[in-house]
């Protein structure tokens, strides 16, 4: 299991409209990319479960083709990858399965690239949340490659002596082999190792792996790194041994472990999750830049709730453009029902919607297609308490904390628990952070946290025509609402018979009881309704 960090909650900082199904899906085509052994020439992609469906207006297509090409998850290009890719000369098609059944997991692709030299690499990929992905077959052979450390993919006969002058190619050049694994159909035959290492590996270790006769081929996938390599912030060799220890004492399992840490060292959750951050990066023999990270997490927020109010632009669908402007020109002509506060949190939750679909850099927090909760709610406190960058900052992390318990422990992918799992958890992010910036407790934030999901439970992930667009628009901007009202009722005292955890558990069981056409499947709830039905019609006919 991947251990999680900030990253994976506040994040990836991405070209929209879809964690899963944009930053995930060009996750899995960039491994397959760097499975080959040079640069790809054609690539096919077979769409399995919620991809084969909505592949289309999650921008599946465009983020799968990006991958293929290298580009980054936040690359602006991802928006016009077919054009790159024509001028690279990559030739790609898709193609939908609806009605396949050998899958495991909802989100699955199954790509075969050709790279220059003719090799066909064959690799199934599923998107499993919040941009991460694993690679679960590689030419017929099941494996797991994460991505999480830099992993060597070595195809070998399955012979003694083998592993052994891996481990000695690895060991003479300093890196530091975490875990090993072997894959096989049958004795004696084909086999892959997978090896995640702690440190890069260099051309030069790649070369003198493939030198044993009993070795294919080498391949390298780089690793999603959490932070920077090399000596302590002194610059002291960083003694990762201990600091494994330290991260094992900070790596909260559930909310009440993470409670009772707070009261132990008289923490903000803010504090601890900083400090697990810190503990996380060391143990994997890295520098932590978390506070960078913030920062720069808090302008890319920011540019995507203002941007849509001075420059509207239309989303890749058409059902959304220009609805956060008319709201900041609604609530400056005096007639708002609401407050400054909860309206202007309403606005910029629109505004990253409306940049997220039009294929705009965005931060999923925890997810893109409930992006805009956390920034809506984040700048509009900032604005109307007068909040500083530092200050948002630690709201941040307190909702990175809150994020990363309710993956752990259940799931923010709309495909496996509905919408309660995306714009759900990041209502109870929100929610939390407002209450620690408000000065309440780590159990008050917790408590707002757990409002916030019981507000929203059962909520179902059903966008109209496979679009992050409607109804998650005004959903993120109802979830900024109620984020606020949770956190209120937190400070004031009110307590909850049902804690975080305990609620935690309880969404993900409603998440796991929801049918398939209530999880991100488009044939379901608002999806299903003749309006909708008809806009997709309408958009068939002029295709």
């Amino acid at each position: 299991m991947k251990t999680l960090g900030l990253r994976d909650i506040i994040g990836p900082i991405m070209v929209g409209p879809s964690s899963s199904h944009t930053a995930g899906a060009l996750r899995i085509a960039l491994m397959a990319r760097n499975l080959c052994g040079s640069a790809p020439q054609k690539a096919v992609f077979r769409l399995l479960g919620s991809f084969a469906h909505t592949y289309q207006g999650h921008g599946t297509d465009k983020a799968l083709v990006a991958g293929m090409l290298g580009f980054a998850a936040d690359d602006l290009r991802v928006r016009d990858s077919f054009r790159w890719a024509s001028a690279k000369g990559l030739a790609f098609s898709f193609t939908p399965d609806p009605q396949a059944d050998d899958f495991a997991h909802p989100n699955t692709i199954d790509v075969t690239v050709t790279d220059e030299s003719g090799c066909t690499v064959c690799v199934r990929g599923e998107s499993i949340g919040g941009g991460a992905a694993v690679i679960t077959r590689l030419d017929g052979i099941d494996v797991h490659i994460t991505g999480e450390h830099t992993s060597v993919v070595v195809r070998q006969r399955d012979e003694a002596g083998v592993l052994a002058h891996i481990a000695r190619c690895l060991s003479n050049e300093g890196v530091n082999i975490a875990t090993t694994r072997m894959f096989r159909e049958r004795r004696g035959q084909v086999a892959y190792t997978v090896l995640e290492c702690d440190q890069r590996v260099s051309d030069k270790v790649r070369r003198a792996i493939a030198e044993h006769p009993g070795i294919f081929d080498v391949r390298v996938i780089p690793a999603d790194s959490t932070a920077s390599e090399g000596e302590g912030a002194k610059g002291c060799p960083i003694d990762e041994e201990q600091a494994l220890i330290s991260f094992e004492a900070l790596d909260f399992a559930s909310g009440k472990e993470l409670l009772n840490w707070c009261d132990a060292h008289d923490s903000a959750i803010s504090q601890a999750f900083c400090a697990r951050e810190e503990a996380l990066c060391a143990s994997q023999g890295c520098i932590a830049d978390t506070q960078e990270y913030l920062k720069r997490a808090l302008d890319v927020m920011r540019a995507s709730t203002l941007r849509p109010i001075e420059e509207p632009a239309e989303s890749m669908g058409g059902l959304l453009g220009s609805e956060a402007q008319r709201m900041r020109t609604f609530h400056a002509s005096g007639r708002s029902v609401c407050g400054d506060l909860t309206a202007k949190a309403a606005t910029y939750a629109m505004a990253v919607l409306e940049t997220n679909a039009s294929m705009g850099r965005i931060v999923a927090a925890p997810t893109a297609g409930s992006a805009g909760v956390v920034p809506g709610v984040l700048m509009a406190l900032g604005e109307e308490h007068g909040f500083t960058d530092e200050d948002l900052a630690r709201g941040l992390s307190c909702a990175a904390a809150v994020g990363f318990l309710i993956t752990r422990n259940a799931t923010v992918s709309g495909a496996e628990g509905g919408c309660q799992a995306e714009v759900g958890a990041a209502c109870a992010m929100a929610a939390a952070a407002t209450c620690e910036l408000a000065g309440g407790t780590p159990a008050q934030c917790l408590n707002a946290a757990a409002n916030a999901l019981t507000s929203l439970m059962g909520l179902v992930c059903d966008p109209v025509a496979g679009l992050v667009e409607v109804p998650c628009q005004k959903r993120n901007a109802a979830g900024a609402a109620v984020a606020l009202v949770s956190a209120e009722i937190a400070l004031a005292g009110i307590g909850n018979l049902v804690d975080f955890d305990q609620t935690v558990d309880a969404m993900f069981a409603v998440g796991k009881s929801l049918p398939f056409e209530l999880r991100e499947s488009a044939l379901g709830g608002l999806a299903a309704t003749p309006a909708a039905c008809a806009y997709c019609e309408s958009c068939m006919s002029r295709s």
